[in-house]
Formats: C-alpha cells, sequence, structure tokens
C-alpha cells in the first residue's frame, strides 16, 4: 500500500518497518513545510502520523481505512527537523481498531495521534466510483 502512497512518498516519508499491527515512518521536515510561525505546520505531522497508522492497520491484508482519528500537538517541529512516527495497534474489534501513533523527534514527543480504523474489504475501481457518488442522505 505505501508504495502507491503518492501523496505521503511525494513528501519524503519513507517506512522504515512494518510489521503485524506496526509501522515506523520517518519525514524530514522542509522549508515548503513551515508555516508562518517559523514551526512545522500542523497538516504535515498530522499526515505522518496518518500515513504510520494505515500502514499498520493495513498489515492485515484487507483494504482498511480510517473512520476518524485525533492528534494532539506536544512541541513544535521546525525546518531539518527529522520527524519519526511510530505506530502501534492496542484493539480490534470486529471489522474496526484503534492505533495509537507518537510522533518523536529523537526522544522527544512532538504529537500523539489516536486512529480508528474500519476494514471495509477490497477497493475496486467500483467500490471507488460508488464510494465517491454515495448521497449524503444514504450515508
Amino acid at each position: 500500500m505505501f508504495a502507491a502512497d503518492q501523496a505521503s512518498r511525494g513528501l519524503g516519508v519513507e517506512l522504515l518497518e512494518q510489521g503485524e499491527g506496526t509501522a515506523v515512518l520517518r519525514m524530514t521536515v522542509t522549508p515548503g513545510m513551515v508555516n508562518g510561525h517559523g514551526i512545522a505546520h500542523g497538516g504535515y505531522v498530522f499526515l505522518l502520523a496518518d500515513s504510520a497508522f494505515a500502514c499498520a492497520c493495513n498489515s492485515h491484508g484487507p483494504v482498511t481505512v480510517a473512520a476518524g482519528a485525533d492528534v494532539t500537538f506536544v512541541a513544535p517541529a521546525y525546518e531539518g527537523d527529522v520527524l519519526v512516527a511510530r505506530a502501534e495497534e492496542r484493539t480490534r474489534f470486529g471489522r474496526s481498531g484503534l492505533y495509537d501513533v507518537s510522533v518523536l523527534r529523537g526522544d522527544e514527543v512532538i504529537a500523539e495521534f489516536r486512529g480508528r480504523s474500519r476494514t471495509i474489504g477490497s477497493m475496486s475501481a467500483s467500490t471507488r466510483t460508488s464510494a465517491s457518488t454515495t448521497s449524503k442522505e444514504s450515508r
């Protein structure tokens, strides 16, 4: 799945490790990721954590997507910082799961992320088309 993730890979995110329900990814904060306060934009930190979450929850095989996620920003990251996201499965129940991701700069916690997953099976072209055209009323 990560090999086809153009969004993450295009930003220089690297998959370092992946196991059953776990993943470790790395990203360097570039000048284009820094906001007007001179710190890494939270959206990029979230993207790194979300990508680690996606790798961990898809490690079991069936197509699994995010049902929701929360992030708590603990400390700022800066241009040139190398961030590592460590994702770990907490539990799976039915088609759902909970995953925690810590985003670190060295040993310092930058952000904590909790993702909620949902297994949907396979993602064929017809599934993508019908999912994108599903009306608000039918959800």
